[in-house]
């Protein structure tokens, strides 16, 4: 099996990229998250790689981090999602984003993505829970110390129209022991200096 990829950036086409390693061109499917921080054409790169075999063919599918990977392959061993829906998983919401709202439950956040209904999204809470790499479950709880007050805190800026980016980076940086309003107020500061 191929496991990581080196070589040439040749040819970048959302969502495949064509890899020349040793003068072997590899076609890529990559998610948008990783897509966007490619180098430039003709550039060298390196990826992390899944590689399928199925009955119709071989496919690869790479990403800029071990995250990315590991939650690609929890997403494909959830009944009725393949590699199309889980790179559409991983192209509307990071991995960050996607174990914050499995955490929290929040299917809303799962159906905004094409491709993923009401059902689907909910299979895809029940079946991630406790599954996605344990780095990124660390970092989703933020530095408040009432998991409560964080999910307040991220609903209320969310509500502002803040983007779920912004709201769990303003979340994760609060100290720990504020109240949902204190904690509102310090996040909304941290986020108009930026």
């Amino acid at each position: 099996m191929i496991g990581r990829l080196s070589g040439l950036l040749v040819e970048k086409n959302p969502p495949q990229l064509l890899v020349d390693v040793g003068g072997v061109g590899y076609e890529i499917d990559v998610p948008m998250s990783t897509f966007y921080n490619l180098p430039a054409l003709g550039e060298p790169v390196t990826l992390l790689v899944h590689h399928a075999v199925r009955e119709d063919g071989q496919f690869l599918y790479g990403f800029g981090n071990a995250d990315e990977r590991a939650a690609f392959r929890q997403l494909l061993k959830i009944s009725g999602v393949g590699a199309r829906i889980a790179l559409a998983v991983l192209s509307g919401l990071s991995v960050a984003d996607l174990a914050a709202a499995v955490t929290r439950q929040e299917s809303g956040r799962l159906t905004r993505i094409p491709g993923i209904g009401k059902k689907t999204a909910e299979r895809l809470l029940l079946e991630l829970k406790d599954k996605l790499p344990a780095a990124v479950g660390a970092s989703v709880t933020g530095g408040a110390s009432a998991p409560e007050v964080a999910d307040d805190v991220l609903n209320a800026l969310v509500a502002l129209g803040y983007s779920s980016k912004e709201a769990l980076a303003a979340v994760d940086r609060l100290p720990a022991g504020l109240s949902t309003s204190e904690g509102i107020r310090q996040a909304l500061k941290s986020l108009a200096r930026l």
